[in-house]
């Protein structure tokens, strides 16, 4: 449920839960027995800041493919992909993880993935494989960009917390609200398109100006959002914010319970759930990888079982896969959201450039 992306993995990224893997390959030698061109001994992933995972998964992959994993985390998703934008044949590595549905026709069109069909994809439901003629991408997680809020800081005011984005408008709830730039986060794009989906490709901005008047603050990313201006704890520390309201994810409070010492029983922070719009994160191949059969390989692992079962306590996010388990803790505390707002990959890729420039106008100036 982030993800990419989700961001709830950030957390967990700043708490020093790291991604290591080790492994060693022999050189490939010829007939005679001399060395040739030494076999590739790494394989890279890019990524947003978000991407985590087991040191005993990644090092499966290396015992079943004798690849270390490097990991390089390239700043928020949007940031992450223009880097690649920028670099496009010329690559940081070799294969890039964390593009969503937000963002991905901006990948696609600019060309930085070249197509491979992944083994196992028959596990990922159809309606995940958004670009299934082509298979440049592939469906690795999904999960909900939601309103989060601090559960003490309504008990303590006796008020009830918002549910809907009719209610963040609200004069009860001036000044308590804290977004991220949809320019530059992508949690931030998706909650701005998830009120394009709500109130329409016009309602949108009288929504936004209602927000403004009501004291919706704005910042860079998701870091600073949830772990410098949001009141609820972050993994168990202290809060260093005064905004009992935040665009996270829906399974942040999972993320709040693993990490406190000791573990509450309940989740300290809530989710709006009809604040909710659905997003997909995909990994590619990136074109001019310099090790392209490794990134192969990567992708293949990245829908394995092993992977998938890893995924939702390292980077609080829902596997893809329908053979995929979910394990108690993240059921109990997080949130399914039944109805999240979604929209169309065309619409977005119509208007999401328009749409974060009036954003820009009319919410920052």
């Amino acid at each position: 449920m982030n993800t990419r992306k989700t961001a709830a993995a950030a957390l967990a990224a700043a708490l020093g839960i790291g991604t290591l893997a080790a492994c060693r390959t022999d050189d490939v030698r010829d007939a005679a027995g001399k060395t040739d061109t030494p076999a590739p001994k790494t394989v890279t992933l890019v990524s947003h800041d978000s991407f985590n995972a087991s040191k005993e998964v990644l090092a499966e992959f290396t015992r079943q493919t004798g690849l270390t994993v490097k990991v390089l985390k390239s700043g928020d998703a949007g940031e992450a992909v223009n880097k690649e934008i920028l670099t496009k044949g010329s690559p940081q590595g070799d294969v890039f993880f964390g593009v969503d549905n937000t963002l991905l026709s901006r990948a696609l069109d600019n060309g930085i993935f070249v197509p491979y069909e992944a083994k196992g994809l028959d596990r990922v439901p159809a309606a995940l494989q958004l670009d299934k003629e082509q298979h440049r991408v592939t469906p690795i997680d999904s999960g909900d960009i939601c309103v989060n809020y601090d559960k003490q800081y309504f008990a303590d005011k006796k008020l009830a917390p918002p549910q809907t984005f009719d209610d963040l408008a609200k004069p009860a709830y001036k000044d308590l609200l804290v977004v991220e730039n949809p320019e530059r986060s992508s949690p931030g794009l998706g909650f701005l398109l998830g009120t394009a989906a709500k109130y329409g490709d016009t309602g949108w901005q009288d929504y936004w100006k209602k927000l403004k008047a009501n004291g919706v603050k704005t910042v860079d990313s998701w870091e600073l959002a949830y772990n410098q201006e949001f009141s609820g704890s972050a993994g168990g520390k202290k809060a260093k914010g005064d905004r009992p309201l935040v665009v996270s994810y829906a399974s942040s409070p999972p993320v709040e319970v693993l990490y406190a010492d000791p573990q509450p029983t309940v989740a300290p922070t809530g989710v709006s759930t009809g604040t909710c719009f659905r997003q997909t994160e995909f990994a590619g191949l990136l074109n001019g990888a310099k090790n392209p059969e490794g990134g192969k390989k990567l992708i293949d692992f990245l829908i394995s079982k092993k992977f998938q079962d890893d995924m939702p306590l390292q980077m609080f996010v829902n596997p893809v896969t329908n053979d995929a388990t979910l394990p108690e803790l993240f059921t109990k505390h997080g949130v399914v959201i039944e109805q999240p707002y979604a929209m169309e990959p065309k619409r977005i890729a119509d208007n999401r450039d328009q749409w974060i420039q009036q954003w820009t106008s009319l919410v920052l100036k």
